[in-house]
């Protein structure tokens, strides 16, 4: 799985992820089914509406565009899977979330260690290649 990067439409390559799909089958689904549309919605083209240095990026807001919004293919949105992957660094690809059964589309980046999100956030991958 991988997102083309651009910034204000110039293209600056792709970056490449690994998801753990053995560990988090449902959040992998969801993200992997949103990122290629192919339910009939989703994420093909998205931003990062959210942008904090030496914390994370996130995005994939597909219905309200700037953090509102963005429901899963199983539900509105859904509980979290499980807690056992952590936000050992720079890289690490997790669902944003407001609390428990609030996971959808929205993911986010880690660009640092962030363990203040361990058992709030499902971890579900990480960057291979940017």
């Amino acid at each position: 799985m991988f997102f083309n990067i651009a910034v204000n439409g110039k293209p600056l390559g792709h970056t490449s992820f690994e998801l753990f799909a053995v560990k988090l089958s449902k959040t992998v689904e969801n993200f992997h089914a949103l990122s290629t549309g192919e339910k009939g919605f989703g994420n093909k083209v998205s931003s990062f509406h959210r942008i904090i240095l030496g914390f994370m990026c996130q995005g994939d807001d597909f219905t309200g565009y700037h953090g509102t919004g963005g429901k899963s293919i199983y539900v509105e949105k859904f509980d979290h899977e499980n807690f056992i992957l952590k936000h050992t660094g720079p890289g690490i690809l997790s669902v944003a979330s407001t609390g428990p059964s609030t996971n959808g589309a929205q993911i986010f980046i880690c660009t640092a260690k962030t363990e203040r999100l361990d058992d709030k956030h499902v971890v579900f991958g990480k960057v291979k290649r940017a």
